[in-house]
């Protein structure tokens, strides 16, 4: 599997993160059958296993769990080093990255509901001439990373926009140009493969069908319906509420085995670290440029996983799933813009998000009763195995944060190195 950095993200390593903790022993999964922490003490362990992702070196840590049964537990911590730039908060806001995928995909599908697309039409239907091989590229192929394309957050021209050093307007057609002028890696529908320029295209057809920017579909379809007053498609780098600040190392503290050509990015400089939060995501574009709160996210989930976004039959082809992995076809699934998998408490549905300065992971239950949240003020440090410490505390608060999501006894050991 190609290295986790830049998939703007890619929702793989949500499948290694949770699925993962799956092979660990039992004693290591949960407490002794027939016990079950209360409330209290559930939330002082993921406050715990927070705090020790700081320690680990995370500058900032966001948890939100909610089971569905009480008040959700919201848990926010950070480098003492980070509070000069911001006090955090549970409620702030944070670039989701391609937790942007599962709007885009609810926003296809309703169109779908309401007779103006179609998931067997092809790409060259709504973009004639704009995608090589378009004829044979359906739109559920570009949903579900079945389309083959290559990925154009690997092509050079964009990274000055990731490092923040280039503050252009990405639109989608550009950015689906940058993809497709790459030869594909595989026949349409061949296998699954995790690209952003498969949503690139998707962002395309969403404003050609509709004549509506795709920041204005977030708005009228997906916000304000729900009334998430902090979830919006970012062109740029403006902010509209109180936000979590996102770091990076400098480049004397960029991990070595990080490639040279990702070590400089723009921003204020201390304590080792570039603050990026201003950096526009709008080269995410309909891969990654939605922002939101864990609140909201939760909101979305809840009205996505129940029905009240999609009519049926769009929310079983939402959850209609491909295998990752060709050689697991019982393991995690791609449906369309969400991904599903089994966590030793119960299965999950869901995506990541990176994009510098903020990796998440957020799942929630088939029916979205339930949901979690888990974010980190850091991706690189992620990336390229760059710091076991940190991804050893990050998998046992996104263990324990998966078991107390289903009500189920909170894993008394963080999993083995």
């Amino acid at each position: 599997m190609r290295p986790r950095w830049l998939r703007t993200v890619t929702a793989s390593a949500l499948a290694v993160s949770l699925v993962a903790a799956a092979a660990l022993p039992a004693a290591a999964a949960a407490t002794p059958s027939g016990t079950r922490s209360g409330p209290t003490a559930q939330r002082a362990q993921l406050q715990q296993l927070a705090r020790k992702l700081v320690e680990a070196g995370a500058p900032g840590v966001i948890v939100r769990v909610d089971d569905g049964r009480g008040r959700p537990v919201e848990i926010a911590e950070q480098a003492a080093w980070t509070r000069r730039d911001h006090l955090l908060k549970a409620g702030d806001e944070y670039r989701m990255g391609s937790h942007t995928q599962s709007v885009m995909a609810t926003l296809v599908l309703q169109l779908v509901a309401e007779g103006k697309l179609a998931l067997t039409n092809p790409v060259e239907k709504w973009l004639p001439g704009k995608v090589p091989g378009g004829k044979a590229i359906t739109l559920r192929m570009l949903l579900n990373h079945t389309s083959g394309l290559f990925d154009y957050t690997d092509d050079a021209a964009v990274l000055p926009s990731i490092l923040g050093k280039d503050r252009r307007r990405w639109t989608s057609a550009q950015l689906l140009a940058l993809g497709v002028k790459h030869d594909p890696l595989f026949a349409p529908g061949a296998k699954w493969s995790y690209s952003n320029t498969n949503y690139a295209a998707i962002g395309a057809v969403l404003e050609r069908v509709t004549g509506a920017s795709l920041a204005d579909l977030v708005r009228d379809r997906i916000a304000r319906p729900l009334n998430l007053k902090h979830t919006y498609f970012a062109t740029d780098s403006t902010w509209r509420g109180s936000h979590a600040h996102g770091y990076e190392p400098d480049a004397a503290h960029m991990p070595q085995t990080v490639p040279a050509k990702f070590r400089h990015f723009a921003g204020a400089r201390h304590h080792g670290h570039v603050d990026v939060s201003d950096n526009s995501p709008g080269w995410g574009g309909a891969a990654g440029a939605v922002v939101s709160t864990t609140r909201d996210w939760s909101r979305f989930y809840t009205a996505l996983m129940s029905g009240k976004l999609l009519p049926a039959a769009q929310l079983a082809q939402l959850r209609a799933t491909v295998p990752m992995d060709p050689q697991q076809p019982d393991g995690p699934g791609y449906g369309l813009g969400i991904q599903t998998g089994t966590h030793p408490c119960g299965t999950f549905w869901g995506h990541e998000g990176g994009i510098p300065g903020y990796l998440t992971i957020s799942i929630t239950d088939r029916t979205g009763t339930r949901s979690a949240t888990v974010l980190m003020s850091m991706e690189l440090q992620a990336e390229f195995g760059a710091d076991p410490k940190i991804a050893k505390a990050a998998q046992a608060l996104q263990m324990a944060v998966g078991c107390t999501m289903f009500g189920k006894p909170v894993p008394t050991q963080a999993p083995a190195g």
